[in-house]
Parts: C-alpha cells; sequence; structure tokens
C-alpha cells in the first residue's frame, strides 16, 4: 500500500504544486517541500528536539508555514500553531502552556513574542531582535529525510472565544510515517480528494480545518490554494484563476459572498468547483439555502471540532430536506443529554455528546481532560441541540451562551440567524445582561452595513424585524451598535472581547 505523505509525490512528480498563494501566485512544488520540511528536520533534530517535543509555529498565511509544519511532523514532534490575531500575552501564554521549545515566526508575527520561550527562536521573511535567521538554520542542513521518520501530530488551541484557549493534545504519536488516516480516507471518500484536487483555503492557517485539510490534501498529493486574507471577490477569483476544485468556508464567508450583486458574481468562472464545504460555526438555514440555489447541489457542511470528537456530514439534498441540520454522526453516535446526564428522546434539546473511539487531553488540564469526558466514555464539544427521528443533528447553540431570562433559557444562535439576514446589519452578536427583573435580557450587539445609519431607527427596526420572525420572549430588549464586531477569523464570535460598555 502507497504511503500517505508528500514525500511520494515529491519523487513521482516533483514539479507539481503543493501550495499556491492565490494573491501572488508564489508555488512551493513537491520537490521544494520535500527538500525544505527535510532540512527543517535536521535542523530541529540539531537543536536536540525529539518524538514527542513540541514545536510552535506563528505567521500569516505563508509557504513557509507548510515547510515548518511538515518538518516536524515527520520528526515525530507535536506542531503548535499560534493565532498570530493573539494579543502579545495570549501568545506568551500559549507559548509556556505548550512546553514548546523551538518557535518559529515570520518577521511581521516575530515581535508580538516577547516572553514564554526559553528555547530556540527563529524567524523568516526578515530579522526580529532576539531571533536567529531560520533561512541560515536550515541553508546548511541536508535535504534528505533524518533516520527514524515517524508521525507526529498536531496540537492545536481551542479559540478562546470565552476564556483562556485549552491545548488539545492527541494520545497518539509516532506512528510509522504515512500510515491510512481516518481523517485522509474521509476527505477522499466524502468530498472527492485526489492527486487532482485543488482546494482553495480562505482562513488562517493556525485553525484546526484549514491546516488539518491542508494536510489531508497534500497526504494525497493535491494542490492547496491558500489566501492571505478573505475577500469575497477575490475568493471568487482564486477559484476561477487556479481552477480549484474543492473549497473551504466558514459562514460568515457565505454571508459576505451571498451580499455580492449578481453582477459581481457573474464576473467569474466556477465550473471547476465540484464541492464547496463548510463548517467551524452554525449556518442559518438561510444562508445554506442562498449558497444552494447559487451554486447548485455542490454546498455541503460538516461538524466537528479540533478534539477530533464527532464527525457529522451533510450534503445539499439533505440540507434541503432537513434545513439547519449539521448532518448525522460517521464517527461515533450522537446523544442528547439533560443536566444529570440523562439521555433524552428525539426532538429535546439538551447537550450534546459523542460515544469517541479516539482519546484526547487538554495539555496540563487534568480537570478540563475529565469534564470533557463522561462515565461511559462519550465526549462532549459543549454544544447543545437535538435530534430528529431520522439521527440528523441540530445545533442550537453553546452551553457557555446561554442566556437565562425569567427562568427561560434562550440561545443567542437563534436570534443571531434572524437578525444577520436584515440587510441594515453587517456582523451581529446576542448576549445577555443584567436585569433587575429578569435576571438577564437579551441584547443585540450590532455592526452596521452604513455607518451613518440612524442608531434609534435602525434599532427599532431589528427588534420589529426579529419579532416577525422567532418567539417575542427571545427577541432582543435592546440594541447597541459597535464599528466592528471581534470575530475570530474562524468565524467565531470572541464574546470576550467584547467591550463591558455593550454588556451593562
Amino acid at each position: 500500500m502507497s504511503i500517505e505523505h508528500p514525500s511520494r509525490f515529491a519523487e513521482s512528480d516533483p514539479d507539481r504544486p503543493a501550495v499556491i498563494v492565490a494573491e501572488t501566485g508564489e508555488t512551493l512544488t513537491y520537490a521544494q517541500l520535500e527538500a525544505r520540511s527535510n532540512q527543517v528536520a535536521h535542523m530541529l533534530k540539531s537543536l536536540g528536539l525529539g518524538v514527542g517535543d513540541q514545536v510552535a509555529i506563528i505567521t500569516e498565511n505563508r509557504p513557509e508555514y507548510f515547510e515548518v509544519m511538515w518538518g516536524a511532523l515527520r520528526s515525530g514532534m507535536y506542531v503548535v500553531p499560534i493565532n498570530w490575531h493573539l494579543s502579545a500575552d495570549e501568545i506568551a501564554y500559549v507559548v509556556e502552556d505548550s512546553g514548546a521549545t523551538a518557535l518559529i515566526a515570520s518577521a511581521d508575527c516575530a515581535p508580538s513574542v516577547r516572553r514564554g520561550i526559553g528555547g530556540a527562536r527563529l524567524v523568516f521573511g526578515g530579522s526580529c531582535d532576539g531571533f536567529d535567521s531560520y533561512e541560515e538554520a536550515i541553508a546548511s542542513q541536508p535535504t534528505t529525510a533524518i533516520a527514524g521518520e515517524c508521525e507526529g501530530a498536531w496540537m492545536f488551541y481551542s479559540s478562546g472565544t470565552t476564556g483562556r484557549p485549552k491545548g488539545i493534545k492527541p494520545a497518539v504519536i509516532g506512528t510509522p510515517l504515512g500510515a491510512p488516516s481516518p481523517f485522509t480516507a474521509l476527505i477522499m471518500h466524502l468530498f472527492g480528494g485526489s492527486e487532482m484536487t485543488r482546494y482553495l483555503s480562505p482562513a488562517p492557517l493556525y485553525h484546526a480545518a484549514p491546516s488539518g485539510w491542508s494536510t489531508g490534501i497534500h497526504r494525497l498529493g493535491g494542490t492547496v490554494v491558500i489566501t492571505q486574507k478573505f475577500d469575497a471577490r477575490g475568493f471568487l477569483d482564486a477559484i476561477d484563476r487556479y481552477q480549484v476544485t474543492l473549497a473551504q468556508v466558514v459562514p460568515t464567508h457565505m454571508v459576505r459572498l451571498l451580499k455580492l450583486t449578481e453582477a459581481e458574481r457573474s464576473e467569474f468562472d466556477l465550473s471547476s468547483l465540484k464541492i464547496l464545504v463548510h463548517a467551524a460555526a452554525p449556518c442559518p438555514p438561510d444562508v445554506k439555502r442562498g449558497m444552494i440555489e447559487w451554486l447548485g447541489m455542490r454546498v455541503h457542511e460538516y461538524y466537528s471540532g479540533s478534539e477530533g470528537v464527532g464527525f457529522c456530514v451533510i450534503g445539499p439534498e439533505d440540507a434541503l430536506a432537513h434545513p439547519g441540520s449539521v448532518g448525522r454522526s460517521l464517527l461515533g453516535a450522537a446523544h442528547i443529554v439533560d443536566e444529570d446526564g440523562v439521555e433524552l428522546p428525539v426532538r429535546s434539546e439538551g447537550q450534546i455528546w459523542f460515544e469517541t473511539p479516539s482519546k484526547f487531553e487538554y495539555h496540563g488540564d487534568s480537570e478540563k481532560t475529565a469534564a470533557a469526558f463522561d462515565d461511559r466514555g462519550w465526549s462532549s464539544l459543549g454544544d447543545v441541540g437535538w435530534l430528529d427521528e431520522d439521527g440528523f443533528l441540530y445545533l442550537t447553540d453553546r452551553v457557555s451562551n446561554m442566556i437565562i431570562s425569567g427562568g427561560v433559557n434562550i440561545y443567542p444562535r437563534e436570534v443571531e440567524d434572524a437578525l444577520v439576514l436584515h440587510p441594515g446589519v453587517a456582523d451581529v452578536a446576542v448576549i445577555g445582561v443584567p436585569d433587575p427583573e429578569m435576571g438577564e435580557a437579551v441584547r443585540a450587539v450590532v455592526q452596521p452595513a452604513d455607518p451613518t445609519a440612524d442608531r434609534s431607527q435602525l434599532e427599532a427596526e431589528l427588534i420589529r424585524f426579529c419579532r416577525e420572525r422567532i418567539a417575542h420572549f427571545k427577541c432582543p430588549r435592546s440594541v447597541v451598535f459597535l464599528e466592528e464586531l471581534p470575530r475570530l477569523q474562524t468565524g467565531k464570535i470572541a464574546r470576550r472581547l467584547l467591550p463591558d460598555e455593550v454588556r451593562s
């Protein structure tokens, strides 16, 4: 059986593009990826790192990311991608918490790393005080493979939307290089991944989905097209220009794509695109329907987490028949349980738990690890939802986002799904604020599409708009406006970063 590893394609088709930067056309071939990742592996070994050690990387979407990532992975190490949107203190927390003994950064991101790493610091694409040159460090290293190659693993940190991010550490590392991967099989059999795939990811590579999928595409011999940032027109242009066959987005991207005019959409030839897959955040049913009406039966969705818990999939036919569902679980049955851990019947709302064959730990936090599993061995991502009679799962929200108003549970997502459809709303987050009578009252925090709009008039219009669509008790009693909402590049609202004044 052929190994699932990019080294295979460096030998069979060395000039095939492994990575293309959409905006510039810069290309990293499989031969170049093989040579440079081998040099990285030798360099890490020369620094004293070995199987099971952690290597942190912080960079914008650049080809060097793949050199470092594959160099560490083929050395049996944990790769720790760091969100470059974090503050210096937050970056230091991740570096310190992960236990990384080497950190590699781009010249633009390196200045944000002020402490937390006692080992090697390397910078590429420029210079930075306190960092050695990455280019010089690998230049003298061999381009052949190191002895004892084996598989490393990712150590992603959770988004940290409500608090400190958690390091998710897989239990198994050091397996044979290129051993078949269940996730690669999913990409192949569910989404048509192959040597012919051209995969477009407009999201930051520090997130689990873009990195995990890019790794899978490289294991199959396809080409990964990355963008330096998301732009709706630029995304369509990349599909057209690079004949993209598989693209991945988050619902926020789809909302922005749907707000393009028909004339803007028609400028680009999207005929090469076979599948558009979305994940990472709940998708309003009307947005899903709008994308299917535009692109036809090419729109697919999956639901999982960085922890590898559960994997639900839904195609366009089932999405139209089961609007709002994220599909049926393929990896471990889904269960809905109440606060006492009692399993609930169909169409009852509760916390979602999955039977899971794989184990993980939250690095350095045994309490959080224990809380992620119950006494049956089921695991939860902290989401709330329900199952229908056919086993299709519907997400309501996250346990941590729940608003309790007058003793009634209200989940922000349903309210956000209604408000985001208003043309005057560019972005929205719904939160609970203290209320002397109800305990909490529902408030919408809105980024207006037109910054010059009359705020008082728009507030009244949005409350009325919401009440026409969902139960009045769920609708906001107040609306406050911000110039921009703190939404992560992964599509999730960073509620912890909402300013204090919107909560009072």
